[in-house]
């Protein structure tokens, strides 16, 4: 108890003393580590403390995660129409081989980007009791580790330059190696907020650093700044976030300590930066091919397809994670309540994924041409061929949740380590046929040999079973087949009409036919009325 630090005095300011001393600590003793009396505790480390608690959040976990998922659907919505308004207007504006110079810089600092994080603030979000200590340590581990990064992507600048034949990338390369040395700074203190599930601030966060950097896009493309508007958005952004995210979280780090127990966060990071690591890298090699053999402008149509798609996938899982992984790493020994727990919300991104990348390859044409505008044409083909992945990326993204809240940190490394390799031998396979050989070949890969090995690693261990997984994804995959079919069966006849005119025909026929399928079946119908009550619980906790 507090009053036990209370030191001996005399005369009539015993009682003063005493009483002082003896009200309540705003925290229980359980989450704050004990202190011998000798170490002088003082007023502002206990002050830290209310940045780890997280016992307020069992009683009504649920409600958290409800709450929680309402801000950052919010928050995604509004993510989603500033990027896609920041795409089609700066699709008019730039080039395709604008985004491809920029494209093909960030490809090669993307292959250290996850370093920036070292798998650290998951480690964060993920322990179940962490100090001051620790998490300061960690700031500065991180700090260090952006701060190398940076001095890699300058120092490499030439060589980027020289392996794409290209020398305006250089000094791309030297701006952009700014921004891991930024964003380094905010980790730790985004960690806490996701932690103690403070998703209202992370969505100011988020939101505001977005708007600036669409905003300083805009304004530097009509300026006829060209490529240096994308980069300026890319640098404006981290900024941003990293005003923000110190202006909203009042964690400040101390001095690195020793003997801190960060052994085991700093082995669970580097085993997740490793496994994280080896995909960017195999990842980012589609983009670094393409800009080899086919050039700038290549990677600007490959780089927009995928971004058209994928971005808005991130932007809506991204949000997922952050609120999934501290519920799922909060039930750890509650394995009935865990499994359950995932399952319903597997369920609901299957039948959703099923349903709307179905209803994109369909209209995978005309919604390029409408959103990219003419000069975009060639990359349909690209956003088609990406459409599989699309559906794939969100169940590898569940799988992970899985090994990240069970802390099986070295099972993910060596489940990524095997996906690295058949990722990168599906781009070989399909860089002879261009951009869209590659993009088909990522899908097909994806869905035919990734995922089932991503099913078997996670389902070995826990309480949620391989058999799981895969009942799930067969039970719903009818619902593809119904939507793709009849989306494109009204396409055919509608060839002659404008872009625009298919998508108002063509997606509300494949909605109609989608939805009629979900309500005649009770598997999808089950799992789409669990769905809208989710959303009814959103909206009640906005």
């Amino acid at each position: 108890m507090a009053w036990k630090l209370r030191q001996v005095g005399h005369g009539p300011n015993l009682r003063t003393n005493f009483m002082k001393v003896k009200t309540p600590d705003p925290f229980p003793a359980q989450n704050v580590p004990d202190v011998p009396v000798a170490t002088g505790l003082m007023d502002e480390d206990i002050h830290q403390q209310e940045h780890f608690r997280t016992d307020h959040l069992l009683a009504n976990l649920k409600k958290h995660t409800i709450s929680s998922g309402a801000v950052t659907l919010s928050a995604q919505v509004a993510k989603f129409f500033l990027n896609l308004v920041s795409t089609m207007v700066l699709a008019r504006l730039l080039t395709p081989r604008d985004f491809g110079l920029v494209a093909m810089v960030m490809t090669v600092t993307g292959f250290l980007r996850v370093f920036k994080d070292a798998g650290l603030s998951i480690a964060t979000v993920q322990r179940e009791k962490i100090t001051h200590a620790q998490v300061s340590n960690l700031f500065w581990i991180n700090v260090g580790v952006s701060a190398l990064c940076t001095l890699i992507v300058a120092a490499s600048a030439p060589l980027i330059g020289s392996f794409y034949h290209n020398s305006r990338v250089i000094e791309i390369a030297l701006l952009l190696s700014l921004t891991f040395l930024i964003s380094g700074l905010t980790v730790q203190h985004q960690a806490l907020l996701k932690r103690q599930m403070r998703f209202k601030a992370l969505a100011l966060i988020e939101v505001g650093s977005m708007a600036v950097g669409v905003l300083v896009a805009v304004v530097m493309a009509l300026m006829g700044y060209r490529y240096w508007s994308l980069v300026g958005s890319s640098v404006s952004m981290e900024v941003a976030g990293l005003l923000f995210t110190w202006s909203v979280s009042r964690w400040r780090p101390q001095l690195p300590t020793k003997q801190s127990g960060i052994g085991p966060l700093v082995s669970f990071g580097a085993h997740r930066t490793a496994g994280d690591f080896l995909m960017s890298l195999s990842r980012g090699c589609d983009n670094l091919l393409i800009g080899r053999f086919y050039g700038s402008a290549a990677v600007g149509l490959y780089s927009r397809a995928s971004a058209l798609l994928i971005r808005p996938l991130e932007l809506f899982l991204s949000p997922i994670n952050a609120v999934f992984v501290p519920a799922l790493s909060r039930l750890q020994n509650q394995p009935t309540r865990y499994r359950s727990t995932f399952l319903r919300l597997y369920e609901a991104i299957v039948l959703s994924g099923l349903f709307f990348t179905g209803l994109l390859l369909a209209v995978s044409r005309p919604l390029t041409l409408v959103l990219l505008g003419p000069q975009w044409e060639q990359a349909a083909a690209i956003f088609g061929g990406f459409t599989v992945a699309a559906f794939c990326i969100p169940l590898a993204n569940t799988f992970s949740w899985l090994f990240t809240s069970q802390g099986r940190g070295r099972d993910m490394f060596v489940a990524q380590s095997i996906n690295s390799f058949f990722t990168v031998l599906s781009f070989l396979v399909g860089l002879p046929y261009g951009p869209v050989g590659v993009a088909m070949a990522f899908s097909l890969s994806t869905l035919l040999i990734r995922i089932p090995i991503n099913c078997y690693s996670v389902g070995r261990r826990g309480p949620v079973k391989t058999i799981d997984l895969w009942m799930a994804f067969f039970r719903h995959l009818p619902v593809w087949i119904v939507v793709f079919s009849l989306t494109w069966l009204t396409l055919i006849p509608l060839a002659r009409f404008t872009p625009l005119i298919q998508l108002l025909i063509c997606l509300p026929a494949g909605l109609l036919a989608g939805s009629a399928f979900v309500y005649s079946f009770k598997p999808q119908r089950q799992v789409a009325i669990h769905l809208l009550n989710t959303l009814r619980e959103l909206k009640k906790n906005r």
